[in-house]
């Protein structure tokens, strides 16, 4: 369980989980779509999904063949802190 605890906040401060949590905020989508949109291979994309869901960030909703993935009541709240810090960080960034 110590893995898991220290694992966390390594997990969010890397760019890619960002902003896969960041598109999902815009509303539900297949996982081939975030892999683009994120520029990430989809078998990334995928494990990093399976790690959202074992957190309890998203979902998968299965139509068919396709599952959508979307954000849990707790991602949604995550998504948008991490995009309220990312905005704070590119304000000092102009400053600067």
């Amino acid at each position: 369980m110590a893995t898991k605890e220290k694992f966390v906040p390594k997990l969010f401060l890397r760019t890619k989980p960002v902003k896969m949590l960041a598109s999902l905020r815009s509303g539900p989508k297949y996982a081939t779509i975030l892999s683009k949109e994120c520029d990430t291979t989809y078998s990334h994309t995928v494990k990093l999904l399976d790690l959202f869901r074992d957190y309890g960030l998203v979902e998968f909703e299965k139509k068919g063949r396709i599952k959508i993935v979307k954000l849990t009541d707790l991602g949604s709240d995550l998504a948008h802190s991490v995009e309220t810090v990312l905005v704070k960080l590119s304000r000092l960034k102009e400053k600067s």
